[in-house]
């Protein structure tokens, strides 16, 4: 009933930028605060940033002042805007939608980035 479709995902150059696009097939899409999340080879997968209903910004302290979260609810997708990217940036990103008073969690399969020369 519920998918999470990311796409955008491709290789890039060291400094170059990248826009990331979650699609959310569910209902009440603005009740779930957005995420996105990365795991590269041999890591644990980590919040890179996030983004509630009310518009509450989180971001991890490895992308703040490169990366921007940012959601249309009139279109049910959640972006992450990437700049000045770094070959640490290499990993599986992948799109979350929760809300914690409904218990619902739901995570899309990921889209790979590849920063390099």
């Amino acid at each position: 009933q519920v998918q999470l479709v990311e796409s955008g995902g491709r290789c890039a150059q060291p400094g170059g930028s990248l826009t990331l696009s979650c699609t959310a097939y569910m209902s009440m899409f603005c009740l779930y605060t957005m995420g996105w999340y990365r795991q590269a080879p041999g890591k644990e997968r980590e919040l890179v940033a996030s983004i509630s209903s009310g518009g509450s910004l989180t971001y991890a302290d490895s992308v703040k002042g490169r990366f921007t979260i940012s959601r249309d609810n009139a279109k049910n997708m959640a972006y992450l805007q990437m700049n000045s990217l770094k070959p640490e940036d290499t990993a599986v990103y992948s799109c979350n939608a929760r809300n914690a008073a409904l218990y619902r969690v739901y995570w899309g399969q990921g889209t790979q980035v590849t920063v390099s020369s």
